[in-house]
């Protein structure tokens, strides 16, 4: 086949740029080679696959479902490495879960895996298509695409491939989509009409941690000591910080808080901070002392799995990916808290929330940091009601039990 041709070139192309980027081809090795030994031998399994965090925490809901509705063990993969972390952290006591890196497509890997379990079904979260894995599991299970989405700016690029696409996405059993329009995209590539529906979005089913005033409090004193108005800025991505620290000059009495996306890209931040003269600590730095400076003008999360709680604590919450462009993350967690949420101009992977967001006014796109400071300023933020937020989760739930029914009503058929 020649994808894999091409790939067996990457990889040579790729050992050879790594010998000057070790992190690069430890990135490799490490899904390439892998230990399976964890995976037990000749059971069933149900095999979920998600791309980073985001996915991770998206699916928790509908995993938890499927550990209360089905006897098959399940394999979660994951590309990125801190959605590796918080997989591992998230389900350390499901004996019934187990967690791998993702082999990259690998062919030899990917038979490997099958060869040592029942594969039952194959669980594919948003639109992660990968032609080794797809070929060789719809040989022997069913594959379902979940909360399937598809960007317009990936749209346009996966038309110029659609006749490499369409051959693929008649392999999948089911597809799950967002929206109408993520459903008459998927479909415009080559999937089967007849074999789509629209479930809606899982991450209005996330089960989000709800936090003491206890824990709020204790928090906001140990990270905040002169009362400042706390301003989290949520997965930032490389760019973004940088933007954001012009704030500091338009408004005072301010702690500028940032979460980033990736905790690799903590040293950059370090390094715009101190080339800028702006007093900071690292969060890790301020948990290890038990106390934060007062004179503190920027705290730099590099610890994963507490946003959520900063964002609970903020008095102002915007949230990254949005500023540069990436396209945009959760817009829905510092609303689950109750804050009205801000974002910039690059919505393509949050498009229709976004929207959603928007013509609720629960929340505002904002194109510069002059924005932000008038809508500050305004009082514009604390006038959005939790009532009208409440609403908003309301309308949305269920995404979960759509996908789940119209899964079951798909095996009852065969």
């Amino acid at each position: 086949m020649l994808y894999n041709l091409i790939r067996v070139l990457f990889y040579f192309i790729f050992l050879l740029y790594s010998l000057f980027r070790p992190k690069n081809f430890r990135f490799i090795s490490e899904r390439v080679f892998q230990d399976l030994s964890n995976i037990k031998n000749g059971k069933d399994y149900i095999w979920i696959h998600c791309s980073s965090v985001g996915e991770i925490n998206l699916v928790d809901s509908f995993v938890r479902q499927l550990l209360k509705k089905k006897d098959e063990n399940i394999l979660i993969t994951t590309f990125t490495d801190t959605g590796f972390e918080i997989a591992k952290i998230k389900y350390s006591n499901e004996k019934k879960i187990d967690i791998l890196k993702f082999p990259l497509d690998d062919y030899f890997l990917i038979k490997r895996i099958l060869k040592r379990i029942d594969l039952k079904r194959l669980i594919i979260v948003e639109t992660e298509i990968w032609l080794n894995l797809i070929n060789l599991v719809s040989k022997r299970a069913e594959i379902y695409l979940i909360n399937g989405r598809i960007s317009d700016k990936s749209f346009s690029k996966y038309r110029k491939i659609k006749f490499l696409l369409a051959p693929i996405l008649k392999k999948i059993t089911l597809f799950c989509m967002q929206s109408e329009r993520d459903l008459n995209n998927i479909c415009e590539l080559g999937a089967d009409r007849e074999r789509c529906f629209v479930t809606g979005n899982l991450k209005f089913d996330i089960d989000f941690e709800r936090y003491t005033e206890t824990e709020r409090k204790n928090l906001r004193n140990l990270i905040n000591p002169t009362k400042k108005n706390i301003f989290v800025v949520g997965s930032s991505r490389a760019g973004e910080e940088k933007i954001f620290l012009e704030i500091l000059d338009k408004i005072d009495n301010l702690l500028l808080v940032f979460v980033p996306r990736h905790l690799e890209k903590v040293g950059e931040i370090v390094s715009l901070l101190n080339e800028n003269r702006i007093s900071f600590q690292k969060y890790s730095e301020i948990l290890k002392n038990n106390k934060s400076s007062q004179f503190n003008k920027v705290i730099i999360v590099d610890s994963m799995g507490v946003l959520r709680q900063f964002y609970d604590i903020a008095d102002y919450c915007f949230v990254g990916g949005t500023m540069v462009n990436i396209g945009g993350h959760n817009l829905l967690e510092p609303l689950y808290y109750g804050k009205a949420v801000m974002f910039g101009s690059y919505l393509q992977n949050v498009r229709d929330i976004s929207r959603e967001i928007l013509n609720l006014n629960v929340g505002f796109k904002v194109e510069k940091v002059d924005d932000i400071v008038k809508l500050i300023n305004d009082g514009v933020l604390s006038s959005v009601s939790s009532e009208r937020i409440t609403d908003f989760f309301l309308k949305n739930k269920n995404a979960v039990k759509k996908t789940l029914d119209i899964m079951e009503e798909r095996c009852k058929k065969k």
